[in-house]
Formats: structure tokens, sequence, C-alpha cells
């Protein structure tokens, strides 16, 4: 490969590992072409990009990011999952994925400036998407003055039936 083309390379991994909110690396020996491809597939569904990079290229482009905290483990066959919206959705891809095709490891992450570790993943891999996260918080922020005006409405029809009943109280009387 040419230098240029390397230095270009670099560039490009540098500035994605930056934009990146969670960037996983897996180790993909072991794993057919097919298989890798459908792995390609459904994280490209979820926009989550995934990179087979020689490690040397990896280190380089991880210079002045986050992803320098686990340069020591770019060994061996590696690939790199980048997801820029949703850290969620690749953790549970890639950990589905790695407990029906046991040949995918997943080795390491880093995501927001913290190194994540396979139970971390596993862990993260857990939680809700961010839509269902999002819808959660919205039902949250609105309970609240729907509770409220709930309230607010419900002081007329109480003052109505106590007077209604003391109406019928004097009538009875």
């Amino acid at each position: 490969m040419k230098l240029e083309k390397k230095k270009k390379i670099v560039e490009d991994l540098r500035e994605k590992f930056s934009k990146s909110k969670v960037v996983i690396v897996t180790d993909y020996k072991g794993l057919d072409v097919l298989t890798i491809n459908n792995l390609r597939k459904k994280l490209k569904d979820i926009d989550v990009e995934y990179k087979v990079v020689k490690n040397t290229l990896l280190v380089r482009g991880s210079e002045e990011t986050d992803v320098a905290l686990i340069k020591d483990i770019f060994t061996g066959p590696n690939a790199v999952a980048l997801s820029y919206d949703d850290p969620v959705a690749p953790a549970k891809v890639l950990t589905e994925f790695s407990a029906a095709h046991k040949a995918l490891e997943i080795k390491m992450g880093v995501m927001n400036g913290k190194v994540l570790d396979v139970s971390a993943i596993k862990a993260l891999s857990l939680l809700p998407s961010r839509e269902v996260l999002l819808g959660l918080l919205l039902a949250t922020m609105s309970s609240v003055p729907a509770n409220f005006v709930r309230t607010l409405s419900a002081i007329p029809g109480q003052l109505l039936n106590v007077l209604t009943a003391i109406k019928e109280q004097k009538e009875a009387a």
C-alpha cells in the first residue's frame, strides 16, 4: 500500500474515532466471509460502521482520540464497530451475534473517554434502545403537567358534589 493511501486511511480513522460515540473492537478470526458480511449488514441497518483495518493503521489513527486508551489490544485480526448516534445499538448486535457465533470475540470498547471491558459492553447491550429511553423520558415529562391539569379539573367537580349534597340535605330537612 502506498504511503499516501495509508496517510489518508489514518486521517479518516482519526476523524471517525473523534466523531463516534462508541467504538467496539472485535476479533473476527474464524468467521467466514458470508458470516462477516451478514454481521456488516446487521450493523449497517442500524447505522454502525464495521471496519477491518491493519493494526498499525488503527494505532496511528487512534492517536489524539479516546481510542488511544485501548491501542494495546490492537494485535491479531481486529475489526472496529463505530457508532455515531446510539451507543447501545452496536453493543446489542455484537453481543447477540457473538452469542450465536462463538468465533466472534468482543475484545474491548471506548465510550466517552471510558474504557469498556466485555462485561460493560454486555451490560450496555441490556439497556433499552435510544428511542425507547426517549419515549420513557417524554412520558415522564408529559405525565407531570397532565396530572396537574387532572387535579385542577377535579376541584370544580368536587365542589359541585359538595354543593349538591348540601342542597339535598336542606331539601330533606
